[in-house]
């Protein structure tokens, strides 16, 4: 199933899923991984990706390449979050058109389903209902990558394939105390309280609402998956759906469970607080990942493993991480 020759794209090689597919190719046999950081190629001028693309000969693209963060990033920076991500995937799925690359993969986020969305969410639940304001310039982004990738296949026969994470984490996170997503931040709240000897750590929000969590090696393994779908059976699991795959484990828990697993992990000692004057952004965030299993792939790293893994990643490294 797996061409190991071919010339292969990752856009956003050092970011934590782009670098976790770099790792995941290697690891495969592929011997033909092309990358290059910012300062090599800027993804947001359509000049240098075309020249980038013309001059390659790329045969596979896996658009990992995103402006990220969490609800405090979202909500300071929206025009940045639409902007750049905009930018980034019209440049790169347009100058693989124009280069003649057949085979793409796109990887979107779920905050593309509306805010209220039925649990578990499928994929026939984009764009039915309202989105979640705290990150909706970002999502509107990620649905214009997923009807990209679907309009130049239908207009133009490409294989452009869309999957859809859940929250994300692992090695190579971005553990800013305030950019960050929950899990990062709160890895290093906690790992910083254990260092200072702190008793109480607070964190944002009730602690009620529910999120999916996926270890970014299951993120990478499952991108690969289905890049390498044959076609018809690609094909016959999105149709007549949108052109995505929902990606996840289809396991929630209450952000208070995550916060007392990675207690566990971190070893605090203190008190946990939860101040609910902050806002808790969705209430529910499940993905239904039938559709995904009926194609043959599912998790196999547990919260708790995963955690494990990420704060070792993180002490062995937070001198040089994104803090």
């Amino acid at each position: 199933m797996f061409n190991t020759d071919a010339k292969v794209f990752v856009a956003g090689h050092r970011g934590m899923v782009g670098s976790a597919i770099v790792r995941q190719l290697e690891s495969k046999g592929y011997n033909n991984i092309v990358t290059r950081t910012r300062s090599e190629l800027n993804l947001l001028s359509q000049a240098d990706v075309h020249a980038f693309f013309e001059s390659e000969g790329i045969g596979e693209v896996y658009l990992a390449a995103a402006k990220v963060g969490g609800i405090h990033a979202n909500n300071e920076y929206p025009a940045d979050f639409i902007y750049e991500n905009l930018m980034i995937e019209a440049n790169i799925i347009h100058a693989a058109h124009k280069n003649n690359v057949q085979k793409l993969l796109f990887l979107g986020s779920s905050c593309i389903y509306p805010k209220l969305a039925e649990q578990p969410m499928r994929e026939d639940a984009l764009l039915t209902g309202t989105l979640e304001p705290t990150n909706e310039p970002y999502a509107i982004a990620k649905i214009a990558g997923i009807k990209l990738c679907e309009s130049y296949n239908r207009q133009y026969q490409r294989d452009y394939r869309c999957v859809m994470p859940t929250n994300l984490y692992g090695p190579h996170d971005n553990f800013h105390p305030e950019n960050s997503h929950v899990i990062p931040a709160l890895l290093r709240r906690f790992h910083e309280a254990v260092e200072q000897g702190v008793d109480t750590v607070t964190i944002w929000g009730s602690g009620k609402p529910m999120r999916e969590f996926l270890h970014v090696d299951d993120m990478a393994a499952a991108s690969i998956h289905v890049m390498n779908l044959d076609r018809d059976t690609y094909d016959a699991n999105t149709q007549p759906m949108l052109s995505h795959i929902n990606v996840g484990t289809g396991v929630d828990c209450t952000i208070r469970e995550l916060a007392e697993t990675i207690v566990k992990v971190t070893g605090f000692q203190g008190k946990l607080e939860f101040d609910a004057t902050k806002p808790d952004g969705t209430p529910r965030k499940l993905m239904d990942v039938s559709r995904l299993k009926d194609l043959g792939w599912s998790y196999s790293i547990s919260l708790e493993d995963g955690l494990k893994d990420a704060y070792h990643w993180f002490v062995e490294n937070h001198t040089d991480a994104r803090l």
